[in-house]
């Protein structure tokens, strides 16, 4: 009777589903970046300073939910007059439309790595389907924060024109963007 009672005690242990774990964006190992060819001669590059987001991860089930905001008033260039072209109603209009965001709710995983993530990007006040593609991700017990961090590098390719970024299309300003996002979260 002892060892039935155990045993069902360790069934119904193994069947209580695995739960989520809370991660908080780190702002100093994140970074959203673009890149956008120029003439066809060269590439625009920029980032958005500011950032800040959350990561609900559940390696045991493979599923997963993360939240990234980055205020497009923070765009960096490296050239003050370009970052406020970009700033401008041409572009990111930020008088209107101050951040975007990407809430990913879709994970793919091989093994215990997550290889993409499928999503939402909303931008100038529009949502469409984005997929982030993982060039590298893994999971790490930072030896300062005792704590676990998971994150990794992620791209895709959009089509600014779906936001409605049009300018400069008919100049030969490229409609595809490519933006990077290097990611680290840390487990509260």
């Amino acid at each position: 009777m002892k060892k039935l009672l155990i045993a069902a005690s360790l069934g119904l242990a193994l069947a209580v589903p695995a739960h989520a774990a809370t991660y908080a964006i780190d702002p100093t190992h994140t970074f959203v970046f673009y890149e956008i060819g120029h003439f066809g001669t060269s590439t625009n590059r920029g980032r958005f300073d500011r950032k800040e987001g959350t990561v609900q991860f559940d390696r045991a089930a493979k599923t997963g939910k993360v939240e990234i905001s980055f205020d497009l008033t923070a765009i960096s260039t490296g050239v003050a007059p370009l970052d406020k072209h970009l700033q401008s109603a041409d572009f990111f209009d930020t008088a209107k439309h101050p951040s975007a965001k990407f809430v990913g709710e879709k994970f793919v995983f091989s093994g215990d790595k997550v290889t993409e993530v499928a999503g939402t990007l909303t931008m100038l006040g529009k949502a469409q389907p984005v997929t982030l593609k993982a060039t590298q991700f893994n999971c790490y017990m930072n030896p300062m924060l005792k704590r676990e961090v998971c994150g990794g590098d992620f791209e895709t390719t959009i089509k600014r024109s779906q936001w409605g970024m049009n300018w400069g299309l008919n100049m030969g300003v490229p409609d595809d963007v490519r933006l990077l996002i290097q990611v680290e979260a840390v487990k509260q």
